[in-house]
């Protein structure tokens, strides 16, 4: 299996253990999203989504690949969405998906979309209410993700607790 590593993208949707919405998508940031900024952490920057009422955060490595996590309007559920410029060779439709933190193993379905980005980026998003799918992302420094291809994808997570308890501060005034 290659590996593709520091944010590389699968384009995927994860629904964990625990159910989540009947309709996934539309907790996800939509092509006509709003994004305003309202501040920056380790390495993150956290963005408003007015039109969700909601907040997410958003980095950009060296190799132009996007990771964008935040929470849906109603906290209990988040999202994790991993973008790139990179020919990972995506198709339409839905495949079985493992995402790993080390021991831990969460399975679920991939489809293929893209949000929110210009042109040439392609991913998707991992949506889930699984407290501790959330936590992992917080306290690991990556993710890996295995789609239904011959290659696994690696994730940096770096200076996401902080970032996270951030948008959570960005979600709580913005609703408060």
């Amino acid at each position: 299996m290659k590996a593709i590593s520091v944010l590389a993208s699968a384009a995927i949707i994860l629904s964990a253990a625990v159910a989540v919405a009947e309709d996934k998508i539309s907790i996800l940031p939509s092509a006509d999203s709003q994004f305003l900024k309202w501040g920056e952490e380790s390495g993150w920057t956290i963005y408003e989504d007015r039109s969700r009422n909601s907040c997410l955060i958003e980095r950009v490595d060296d190799n132009e690949n996007v990771v964008q996590m935040g929470l849906a309007e109603i906290k209990a559920i988040g999202y994790l969405g991993v973008f790139t410029k990179a020919d990972i060779d995506l198709e339409d439709g839905v495949d079985p998906v493992l995402v790993a933190f080390d021991d831990a193993v969460f399975a679920g379905t991939a489809q293929t979309m893209t949000k929110h980005l210009p042109d040439g980026y392609k991913g998707g998003y991992i949506v889930t209410d699984d407290p501790g799918f959330v936590e992992l992302v917080q306290r690991k420094y990556e993710m890996v993700v295995f789609p239904n291809k011959d290659y696994a994808l690696v994730i940096n997570l770096d200076g996401s607790l902080k970032a996270i308890d951030a948008a959570r501060e960005c979600f709580d005034a913005l609703n408060s």
